[in-house]
């Protein structure tokens, strides 16, 4: 059968079904009914759509689009933004790797006002700055010098989940946050929006993507600075892993956390950690949890800060890895300590019985807590494959296409 071009634009509906005209190769026109179309088969035909016609749909879409962008660009009265929790570092991948964090987020309305006004609830609400040296107030002063506009009298409600000052991300969560509030009160779009630019203004302002990265895309991200710009790339979440993570009571001081690191490594502490994350990023794309034992070791900056900060550190790994845990390591700058291992995400049918162990993992955990005289709280959940994303804007937006969900610098 020699191959036929659907003709679209002369199809018509008559008793028998629907007639379509074929032009064969040669040129001259063919009638069949939809009964027989079904027997031409689709490899041998392809549609045919008039350049005009094209055109024509084509300047209809981009109109539309344009309508649609140019009415959500315009400045807002209103925004409220969620932003998750991070788990930075992962053990070795010191200011490069890091996850979010499921079931804790950091919520932020943002709202034009006669005043200038922070009110804050949730965990480390009266702890947080009330004045411009809140993180939430920088990002978005950066996401204003960035429209080109001066920052208006604005009230800043901050209801957080995060854990404030404990190593999971909450100054990061709040840069985000204010950063995309901005935007959308500016009603500015980056050149890439919500993707790779809003990377490169987070991590200018917290100095490094760990925490950032998953902030914005969600997931685990491993981020670098190749000299001109932040770079992030996903790394696969292994199915039916699980966090298990000992809060202490306690804040800690990133600043005191940096102050514990030498100002020089050993070549054999170097290569220590490039074998350790190339062995744990090598066992996450594999979802080989086994691998996460040895990939999750550290040499940079765990034994210094166990030493000098979290005497408990150290006690606590060996405990959660022996009731089960595939790993244990530091939350970014601490004081928090997060265990990974299966529990009760993913298929527990091809799970084996002593993998669902985030239970005892969890009493390991808090035994070693109490035994090193550390209070604390022990909560278990997941990463999250979701980042940060706007929730509310009042006047709302025209279209849910405008890219308010931001996944791997993909709109």
């Amino acid at each position: 059968m020699s191959a036929l071009l659907v003709s679209y634009h002369h199809k018509r509906k008559a008793s028998n079904g629907v007639k379509v005209n074929f032009i064969s190769k040669s040129g001259s026109p063919t009638t069949i009914t939809s009964g027989l179309a079904k027997s031409v088969r689709e490899e041998d035909t392809h549609a045919v759509l008039k350049p005009f016609e094209h055109e024509e749909r084509m300047k209809r879409k981009i109109a539309l689009r344009e309508s649609v962008m140019s009415e959500n660009m315009k400045p807002r009265d209103l925004v409220t933004v969620r932003v998750p929790a991070t788990s930075a570092n992962m053990g070795p991948g010191f200011d490069c790797l890091g996850c979010a964090v499921d079931n804790m987020w950091s919520e932020l309305t943002v709202e034009r006002s006669s005043k200038f006004e922070i009110v804050a609830y949730g965990d480390g609400a009266d702890a947080m700055p009330k004045d411009q040296s809140n993180y939430v107030c920088v990002g978005l002063k950066a996401a204003f010098e960035i429209a080109g506009k001066e920052v208006p009298l604005l009230k800043y409600t901050i209801n957080s989940q995060v854990p404030f000052a404990r190593g999971l991300g909450s100054s990061s969560a709040a840069i985000v946050g204010g950063i995309i509030a901005g935007l959308v009160l500016a009603g500015h779009k980056l050149p890439c929006w919500g993707s790779e630019a809003l990377l490169q203004i987070a991590s200018k302002i917290e100095g490094h993507p760990d925490n950032v990265a998953p902030a914005i895309y969600g997931g685990i991200q491993l981020g670098i600075d190749n000299g001109e710009r932040w770079l992030s790339e996903r790394i696969p979440t292994p199915p039916g892993v699980q966090m298990v993570m000992f809060i202490p009571n306690f804040i800690g001081k990133t600043s005191d956390a940096r102050n514990a690191l030498g100002p020089n490594i050993s070549r054999k502490e170097a290569a220590f950690n490039i074998g350790r994350v190339a062995y744990l990023v090598n066992g996450l794309n594999h979802g080989n949890l086994d691998c996460l034992k040895h990939g999750c070791e550290d040499a940079l900056h765990q034994p210094q800060r166990g030493k000098a900060i979290y005497h408990y550190l150290y006690p606590m790994i060996e405990a959660a890895e022996a009731a089960g845990a595939n790993a244990c390591y530091l939350s970014g700058a601490g004081p928090t300590v997060m265990a990974l291992t299966s529990g009760a995400s993913g298929d527990i049918f091809t799970q084996h019985e002593k993998e669902l162990n985030h239970v005892e993992v969890a009493k390991a955990m808090k035994k070693s807590a109490r035994e090193s005289g550390i209070d604390g709280r022990v909560v278990v959940t997941n990463i999250c494959n979701e980042g940060a994303k706007v929730i509310r804007v009042e006047p709302p937006f025209s279209s849910e296409e405008n890219g308010v969900i931001y996944k791997d610098g993909k709109v």
